[in-house]
């Protein structure tokens, strides 16, 4: 019987050495916590938090957590304790020991260490990725505005040529900005210029069309140009009221209506 329990008992040192063997060459940072503190800290996650490891041992774990997320953060971890079940894969900010902050994703779950349950975290620095993702969207943003642009053509007149593939996310940015532009711009008159679109789906067609409704409710007349016949047959699917809806074949023709001024046929 006692050698069963020695050789359990050397089984058991045997998986804990294996175990810091495991997490101490890991390049992650893991940290073990109980009741919000600091147990054990590999050497990787002592170096991203930029401390020396007897500096974070003992420490409350909340305290790199920005202030509002500690509640949050604190519930997480009464939930993983209490239902003893893994926490899901967040994002985070969290602010290193030299006061530098760092995005993060941050997984846990609970286990015993030595005689103590607690919880283990996972932190992976995913700040590279997020900044990549900050510089997309604010180039997304700039195309957006390039590829869609409001091109005065006559006192209180402007054509917005639509070009290219027009997708749902470039669809709601037109929704959100024309209004805005044709205000700051004090136009009185829109031409929504179709025949540089290639790609095309129903519910984007929906959203353009949203802008010429949005315009009308502004006061300003709204002409369309370009449309094909192919969206042409779109719009009579989704049973678009286009009574309020000025159409020509092209830009030109638009401008080119009998009148004193090119603009008088659009205003009229």
């Amino acid at each position: 019987m006692e050698n069963t329990e020695d050789e359990a008992c050397q089984q058991l040192v045997k998986s804990e050495k294996m175990y810091r063997e495991i997490v101490e060459s890991s390049e992650e940072t893991i940290v073990i916590h109980a009741d919000h503190k600091v147990l054990y800290i590999n050497q990787s996650g002592a170096n991203f938090l930029r401390a020396a490891r007897e500096d974070i041992i003992g420490a409350c774990v909340l305290d790199i957590f920005q202030e509002d997320s500690k509640a949050m953060i604190k519930e997480r971890i009464r939930k993983n304790m209490v239902e003893n079940q893994p926490g899901e894969l967040i994002e985070q900010t969290i602010v290193r020991l030299d006061g530098t902050p760092v995005h993060v994703e941050l997984n846990c779950h609970p286990f015993m260490f030595g005689d103590t349950r607690a919880i283990q975290s996972v932190f992976r620095d995913i700040t590279k990725r997020k900044d990549t993702e900050t510089t997309l969207k604010k180039a997304l943003e700039e195309i957006n505005q390039l590829s869609a642009p409001l091109v005065p053509i006559h006192e209180g007149i402007a054509v917005l040529p639509l070009v290219g593939s027009i997708n749902l996310k470039r669809a709601k940015y037109l929704l959100e900005q024309v209004p805005l532009k044709i205000k700051e711009k004090n136009i009185e008159c829109l031409i929504s210029d179709f025949s540089g679109i290639y790609t095309l789906d129903t519910t984007t067609i929906d959203y353009l069309f949203k802008i010429s409704a949005i315009l009308g409710l502004l006061g300003v007349r709204s002409v369309v140009t370009g449309v094909s016949p192919e969206i042409a047959q779109m719009v009579v699917r989704l049973g678009m009221d286009l009574s309020l809806i000025q159409t020509f074949g092209t830009v030109q023709q638009a401008l080119d209506e009998p009148g004193s001024n090119p603009a008088d046929s659009i205003r009229r």
